[in-house]
């Protein structure tokens, strides 16, 4: 950023100077911007907020990219459990780690935002980038569809308290009633690597770094919103079709 907008400076300083840029050396360059600086400070943060508008509609333009050439993946992956209303008229995605702190904190919120609205359809995208523990209780929640027990191990997956490691998930998928020794036995499938590779690629393309992260449409959404935030959202989505 700071590069960019000492060159930035510089191009907007020079495109106004009374002499030719042809005719300043390197120092008599940075001279002149210094001086500028100095008589006008107020220059710094204009240009800052170009910098930030330009870089905003760039990134902006890179994530809608990116959304519609992963569409389908991100939208239609059979690996990907759905809640909510199969043929919603919005689709939201979720990329979630079980052992983020901030996706437990927001589950609660999801919850509320299937039972307040029965036109959304959610998509659930384990992205496991916490440690071991982390890719184990994503293994054995989409090992747990094979059981039809996916949509409640999630939830009490979420509520549970302390790091989920293998010995803590499969003593909770007990609990819920799974069979333990065939979920275990069910998390080295393939479909569940290929679910987990996908949510990678994905989040590489779109560039999710963090959960967790939601997609609503052509917007990307990161961090844990409020209730009220998340369904206006929606509402904007709803009205662009």
């Amino acid at each position: 950023m700071m590069t960019r907008l000492i060159a930035f400076l510089s191009l907007m300083i020079l495109a106004t100077a009374p002499v030719s840029a042809q005719s300043l050396s390197e120092a008599d360059v940075k001279r002149l911007v210094l001086e500028t600086i100095l008589e006008n400070p107020e220059i710094v943060m204009e240009a800052v907020a170009i910098l930030q508008e330009r870089e905003q509609a760039e990134q902006a333009a890179s994530s809608a990219a990116a959304l519609a050439e992963n569409e389908d993946l991100l939208l239609n992956d059979p690996q990907a459990e759905v809640f909510g209303n199969p043929d919603g008229d919005v689709t939201v995605v979720e990329f979630f780690d079980y052992n983020c702190g901030y996706c437990r904190q927001a589950s609660p919120t999801v919850a509320k935002l299937l039972e307040s609205d029965p036109n959304i359809r959610l998509v659930m995208r384990e992205f496991p980038i916490l440690g071991e523990g982390s890719v184990e209780a994503a293994r054995a929640a989409l090992a747990a569809r094979n059981q039809d027990g996916y949509e409640a191990f999630h939830w009490a997956l979420m509520e549970m308290k302390g790091q989920a490691q293998l010995a803590s998930v499969l003593k909770l998928a007990r609990e819920q009633g799974l069979d333990a020794e065939r979920l275990q036995a069910d998390m080295g499938a393939a479909e569940i690597d290929e679910h987990i590779a996908n949510s990678m690629l994905l989040a590489q393309a779109l560039g999710i770094s963090g959960t967790p992260s939601f997609v609503i449409g052509d917007t990307l959404v990161p961090g844990a919103l409020p209730l009220e935030q998340l369904q206006q959202i929606i509402a904007e989505e709803r009205e662009n079709g």
